[in-house]
């Protein structure tokens, strides 16, 4: 399910949220800055949606945001001019006014999700790059961290592009163990690694799940 974060002291926002709800959002809704950091680096969130009014969500705390991929749209009262203006110099992505239309801020969320996102058929294996050190791997030069399991079934995948890899294979050559009848551990960690490609703005799809079979990775 998408999620969405919703930074907002109006009561306005309760129309919101359930809007969203109602279109199949999960919506995180907080109404400070500090447990809006707190959503941001522990959720894998479609957009974040902040009011301005917010106590301490300035400049400071904007810029802050700018650390997440994740697009970040201003709501506002009013279409003020200077606002927007201002809200765009800050670093958010986008700008609606009260009372926000759910179907425009939908279109307005694919739009910057096509910004965003490196399509698949745009990274080549030239702008590939693994560091065995820190478990990283680099994708357009953008850093994807991951834990040691997820660096070795990511990059044991990646060495045999376009390759059906048994999940027996991974779970025997990666894991070093038997794959039992009702182990999902290895499911957890192919889940675990597109959630953090999803977070970065890449494509999720680098890892395809081929059914009744196991995994494959292509670009």
């Amino acid at each position: 399910m998408k999620q969405i974060l919703l930074i907002d002291l109006h009561s306005a926002s309760h129309e919101l949220f359930h809007q969203l709800t109602a279109q199949g959002y999960y919506v995180h809704q907080v109404n400070n800055a500090f447990d809006a950091l707190i959503k941001m680096e522990t959720l894998t969130l479609e957009a974040i949606l902040l009011d301005f009014a917010v106590p301490k969500m300035d400049s400071f705390w904007l810029l802050i945001a700018r650390r997440a991929p994740t697009p970040i749209i201003v709501i506002a009262d009013a279409n003020s001019e200077l606002e927007r203006i201002n809200a765009l110099e800050l670093g958010a992505d986008d700008y609606l006014s009260q009372p926000v239309n759910v179907r425009e801020l939908q279109l307005r969320l694919n739009i910057l999700k096509r910004r965003t996102q490196i399509p698949v058929n745009d990274i080549t294996e030239q702008q590939v790059r693994f560091d065995d050190v820190n478990y990283t791997v680099h994708l357009v030069d953008k850093p994807l961290i991951l834990t040691k399991t997820e660096y070795r079934l990511f990059k044991y995948l990646y060495e045999r592009q376009g390759v059906v890899v048994t999940k027996a294979e991974l779970q025997q050559r990666v894991l070093h163990k038997e794959l039992g009848r009702f182990d999902r551990n290895l499911d957890m960690h192919i889940s675990n690694t597109r959630r953090k490609l999803v977070k970065g703005n890449l494509p999720r799809d680098l890892i395809n799940t081929v059914r009744g079979q196991g995994y494959s990775f292509s670009f």
